[in-house]
Parts: C-alpha cells; sequence; structure tokens
C-alpha cells in the first residue's frame, strides 16, 4: 500500500484516515453536529463505519494523494476530529471540510488542521482553487471559512440533493 505523508501543526498530527479509524469515524459521523449540518450517512456501527471508509474515504485518498485526514491533538494522542480535501461534484477546485468532536470545538483546532491542509492543497497538490460549502444555518463553520481566506460566492446545490448551500472559495495566490 502506497505511504501518504503525516501532516504537523504546533498542536495536532494529521494523517489521511485509514480502516484503523472506524470506531472514530462511527462516533464522528454521529455527533449531533454532523447530523445537522452535514447530513446522517447512515452509518450505524463499526461495519458501517468500516465500510463508510472503504467506498467514501480511501478511494479518493488513493487516486489525488489527498483526502479526508483524521486529526491527532499531539499532546495526548486523541483524535479529535476530521479535516480534509474533497473532490466533490458540483464543486470547482476542491472542497475543505471539517468536523470536530463537540469536546474539541472552539479551540481553534479547525482551522489550525485546515490551514495546514490549505497550505498543502496549494504547496505539494498543485491545486489552484479551494472552495468550501455549507449550509446557511452553520454560522461556525461560515465564520471558520472566512478566516481561512475564503469569500462567498454564491448560492449552490450538489448534484442528488436539494438542499441549497453557500459556496466560498478562494484562488492560490500567484507568487
Amino acid at each position: 500500500m502506497k505511504s501518504y505523508p503525516i501532516l504537523d501543526t504546533e498542536r495536532l498530527t494529521l494523517k489521511l484516515t485509514d480502516l484503523d479509524d472506524a470506531s472514530f469515524v462511527l462516533e464522528l459521523l454521529n455527533t449531533p453536529k454532523w447530523k445537522q449540518y452535514i447530513g446522517d450517512r447512515n452509518v450505524h456501527n463499526l461495519e458501517d463505519a468500516t465500510q463508510y471508509i472503504k467506498e467514501r474515504m480511501l478511494p479518493q485518498s488513493e487516486r489525488l494523494g489527498y483526502g479526508n485526514y483524521i486529526v491527532i491533538r499531539k499532546e495526548d494522542g486523541v483524535k479529535i476530529g476530521s479535516c480534509g480535501l474533497y473532490d466533490r461534484e458540483g464543486v470547482e477546485g476542491v472542497d475543505v471540510g471539517f468536523a470536530f468532536l463537540p469536546g474539541y470545538e472552539g479551540k481553534g483546532y479547525a482551522y489550525e488542521a485546515s490551514q495546514k491542509i490549505m497550505e498543502m492543497a496549494f504547496t505539494d497538490f498543485g491545486i489552484s482553487k479551494v472552495s468550501g460549502v455549507t449550509v446557511k444555518e452553520n454560522v461556525a463553520s461560515q465564520g471558520l471559512l472566512k478566516k481561512l481566506g475564503l469569500t462567498f460566492k454564491k448560492y449552490v446545490n450538489l448534484p442528488n440533493d436539494d438542499e441549497e448551500l453557500m459556496l466560498f472559495s478562494v484562488q492560490k495566490k500567484e507568487d
């Protein structure tokens, strides 16, 4: 199997999601905010989580070399959230996304992880445009996208989804 770089920030380690992360993915996908703002993925047990990783996360990582990263706090090795770059149909460029367990929200972890992911997008992965989508009610995500330098562009609907989303984006700055 191909080896992928582990990303480090001051307080965090980010590693691409693998099958060993199934119990964490199960927990994260069933948090109230994930279900409210991202949607119910019908992941109800370890088997479902393993299948979700195999079908929804690993193919992109293997194809592009980036995808969903598990965010691990360095001080204690605890998995606290996920952050990544997603090749999503209906979104120009790649979509930056993030989700954290409730006990780790509001501590700057999402910003720290997302900033590192975006830096990698522009410098290591040759990506020229990063976008972000969120539901209108998710004011916290909108604030983080703006803090990361993305600006609101328009309302969009992704294929096979009737919910209108807010699209934010930023272009790579030319040197």
